[in-house]
């Protein structure tokens, strides 16, 4: 069943190619075809493609009248003039001829014809189809071109399953690099995945991010657009318009008008164009007719220094116009070889064979004849595309050259089939004309690229190359002083859909492209890191930012430092204190047995000293770094001695009362109060209460050195953990009950012996000592911060300061200022004198 399936195959090839060659009176022109030992077959464009449909299965006329195509002229003189230095060549192919078969496709059906036409078997015209194609040989050995795309596709895939070598000069699409598909499918032209790159590196150096995409019809447009916008996306940036110039589009048509509308309501400054050079021109066309200026263009190889386009009608003022095309490469000795031919005889103007109708790729019907100043122009375009014919040629005769053993010093001229020199093709690297030609496993050629930007400052259209490409890695070198850009600024047009944000402002996407935001600020203790444009980053925990902020800040880390200005005005204070208290001791040691000292409560005033002292070294414990031993003596041990003296100061003026008040009236309560030391021991057990509960704060609601973060956002709070805790209001509340009952029996003392009457200093102490405490407590519920520990120090050296001054400072006055009063007589006299007035009473 297999054998009748590949027998009905090649029946219809071989029809196909009988009735293509059934002609009346053909005469192919010499121009054409060229004997060898080895053939190669060259497809070109020789006159320009023909959109027309067809009604009936007949080649397509190539010799239209005002459809002849200079650009594919100069590929075809390119190849023929490759042969012709190569046969004469004594080191590459020595004693061997290459011949050529030329076609001209300028259309889908002549690009199939030809295709077929050199698949015929030698001396016939018949495509053979076997179970077996390694031993078929074609008419030629390998084929140069396609141009196009859509053709080589075509050629492509009829060639791969004889593994003919096919090599273009222009078809760039990256569909063509899928092996799978065309194993044998090479290109002298990079392919359009390297173009693409060059493209985004070209738009991503001038920060360019809302872009529009026009492609031509066919893969080469639209698999190039496909591509770009793939990448692009890729890279960040955005499409805000996508369109395709169909085939059959002219200009001011519908299709067209709807395009042009779409481009400008898109508001992009930048657009780029992946189109072919013919639908490119369509495009411009219709561009200059909607007077959509303004903008820069971006252009691709196939057009952008084609003179094709430069001669359209006003299209100078369209913009700025950039381009990414292949490097300049010239073919020594084309342009003389050209002028050598259009002066031989044999392309004089002579007419064409009669009857020559049939529409072969080789035959005419009129012919084309010009002299040397008539010749299509050789311009920068046409010649890169032709050294790319040129440099086709000399891949095959290198790999032809190995096949046959020629670097051995002579060539075997053996049969040879295509899919060995295929294999041959893919190994060669040598150098034309100073250029490396090598293939990758793709069949792609090194990339090499230019940037071009036009230049209409002279009489005529040229173009300035201000930047190339370098590989591996990929890189773009610009020079970008050399751009003239449109307006009267000369400055590089911004095409975006929104201007960045402010520093510390994170983009929120609006719609559908994230190139389109709303900037909004970071909130404080965010920042915004230039590698996520989107969302803010919290700060480290020891950093803190403001709003709107795109970097974080060290946080100021906060404590009452020894050396601040404050700090040394209150340890200044402190130490004034706890001198006076010290030498308030001394002074009371050398007067123990004075009047004075005796009244003030003799032994126990020392005790209260002592306890005041050691008050004032738990205020040092607020100074410096806190640490767990300052934590833990800060205030228990203030408020432990405090405790101290407010029981002594308590049971001193208790003892009085009773000495003067209920000595007599209950005796025996008197005297059991003597007998059983009753100051001692409530002094004793109302300082162990207070000791208890500062053993149990300690315990239970230990105070540790710790960092605080959540107060204040710029500031980290050294401090002491349960600062105020409910052992600490314990502690205090006790405190203050004992401040009271101080208080209370002072108040008891108003009507004393003026010598034993404190009423009134003790009062105004223990007021100051309320407001003071009172004036911390607010501030701890206000201000957490780094001030609280100088308001607790505030505080303590208020409550010590007026203890001091209302108990101990006037007796010190009495003893250093006034030795009269401290004697037996003054205080005997004042005795006296308060019971004279309590029994008057």
């Amino acid at each position: 069943m297999l054998l009748w399936v590949v027998h009905l195959v090649g029946l219809q090839f071989s029809i196909a190619i009988c009735w293509t060659f059934d002609c009346h009176r053909t005469e192919s022109s010499p121009d054409f075809s060229l004997q060898g030992d080895y053939l190669l077959a060259g497809l070109f464009p020789l006159h320009s493609d023909c959109l027309q449909q067809r009604h009936r299965p007949q080649v397509t006329f190539c010799d239209r009248p005002d459809s002849f195509n200079g650009h594919g002229y100069h590929l075809f003189q390119a190849m023929r003039f490759a042969i012709e230095e190569i046969n004469n060549s004594t080191s590459l192919l020595p004693n061997v001829t290459l011949g050529y078969e030329l076609y001209d496709v300028c259309s889908e059906s002549a690009n199939v014809y030809a295709t077929l036409s050199v698949l015929a078997l030698p001396g016939t015209r018949y495509v053979g189809i076997r179970g077996n194609l390694s031993h078929y040989s074609p008419r030629v050995m390998a084929v140069i071109g396609p141009d196009t795309t859509n053709h080589a596709v075509i050629t492509a895939a009829m060639l791969s399953p004889f593994l003919v070598p096919l090599i273009s000069y222009e078809a760039s699409s990256t569909a063509l690099s899928t092996k799978r598909l065309y194993p044998s499918f090479l290109r002298t032209i990079p392919s359009d995945q390297h173009q693409v790159e060059i493209l985004v590196l070209l738009l991503q150096k001038f920060g360019w991010l809302w872009l529009s995409l026009v492609g031509s019809h066919g893969d080469y447009g639209q698999l190039g657009v496909q591509a770009l916008e793939e990448l692009a996306t890729q890279r960040g940036m955005c499409i805000a318009f996508k369109g395709i110039v169909p085939v059959s589009a002219r200009a001011g048509d519908k299709r067209m008008g709807d395009m042009m509308l779409h481009l400008a309501q898109a508001r992009t400054t930048v657009v780029v164009v992946f189109s072919n050079r013919q639908l490119a021109a369509v495009f411009f066309e219709s561009v200059v007719l909607a007077n959509l200026t303004g903008k820069v263009w971006i252009g691709l190889e196939d057009w952008c220094i084609s003179t094709y386009i430069t001669h359209l009608p006003g299209i100078r003022d369209i913009g700025t116009v950039l381009g990414v095309a292949i490097k300049q490469r010239v073919v020594p000795g084309l342009k003389e070889f050209e002028e050598a031919y259009a002066r031989s005889e044999k392309n004089g103007p002579r007419p064409c064979p009669k009857d020559s109708f049939c529409s072969t790729n080789q035959l005419c019907r009129e012919c084309q004849a010009f002299g040397v100043h008539e010749m299509p122009s050789l311009g920068s375009f046409s010649m890169s595309a032709a050294y790319n014919s040129y440099q086709a040629v000399y891949v095959v005769a290198h790999g032809l050259h190995q096949l046959l053993g020629c670097p051995a010093g002579a060539c075997s001229k053996e049969l040879v089939y295509p899919w060995q020199l295929l294999e041959q093709i893919y190994k060669v690297n040598f150098l034309l004309h100073e250029d490396t030609v090598t293939f990758d496993d793709k069949g792609d050629p090194l990339p090499g690229y230019n940037v071009i930007t036009w230049d209409w400052s002279g009489p005529q259209w040229t173009f300035r190359v201000i930047g190339s490409s370098t590989w591996s890695p990929v890189q773009l070198d610009l020079n970008q002083t050399e751009i003239q850009w449109h307006g009267k600024s000369n400055q590089v047009p911004t095409s975006v859909c929104t201007l960045d944000c402010l520093e510390g402002h994170h983009r929120v996407v609006m719609g559908f492209h994230h190139c389109c935001f709303e900037c909004v600020p970071c909130d404080a203790g965010t920042f915004l890191n230039k590698s996520d444009l989107h969302s803010c980053q919290p700060c480290g925990k020891e950093e803190w930012a403001p709003a709107g902020s795109h970097t974080c800040f060290p946080r100021t880390v906060v404590f009452l430092t020894w050396l601040e200005p404050i700090s040394c005005v209150l340890l200044t204070a402190n130490t004034l204190l706890l001198l006076l208290l010290i030498g308030t001791a001394v002074l009371f040691a050398w007067h123990h047995d004075t009047p004075v000292v005796r009244s003030a409560g003799g032994r126990l005033c020392f005790l209260m000293l002592g306890s005041l002292a050691a008050c004032s070294c738990s205020l040092y414990n607020f100074f410096g770094e806190p640490t767990l031993p300052k934590c833990l003596l800060r205030q228990t041990l203030f408020f432990l001695g405090f405790t101290i003296f407010l029981s002594c100061l308590t049971v001193r003026s208790f003892q009085l009362v009773i000495i003067f008040k209920f000595s007599t009236k209950v005796p025996t309560f008197y005297h059991a109060w003597v007998q059983n030391h009753g100051a001692g021991l409530f002094v004793m057990l109302s300082s162990t209460a207070q000791l208890l509960i500062c053993l149990t704060w300690l315990a239970v609601w230990t105070p540790l050195p710790t960092r605080e973060y959540q107060r204040f956002p710029q500031l980290v709070v050294l401090e002491c953990t349960q600062a105020n805790s409910l052992g600490f209001l314990l502690a205090f509340t006790y405190h203050g009950l004992l401040s009271v009952s101080a208080f209370a029996c002072s108040y008891l003392c108003k009507e004393l012996p003026e010598n034993y009457n404190e009423a009134k200093c003790v009062t105004f102490s223990l007021l100051l000592s309320f407001v003071s405490w009172i004036t911390f407590l607010t501030m701890a519920s206000i201000d957490q911060g780094g001030h609280l520990p100088v308001v607790n120090v505030l505080a303590g050296l208020a409550s010590l300061s007026g203890s001091f001054s209302g108990y101990f400072l006037p007796k010190c006055y009495v003893i250093l200022g006034r030795p009269d009063l401290n004697n037996t007589q003054h205080f005997q006299a004042s005795i006296q004198d308060y019971t004279r007035r309590s029994g008057c009473t």
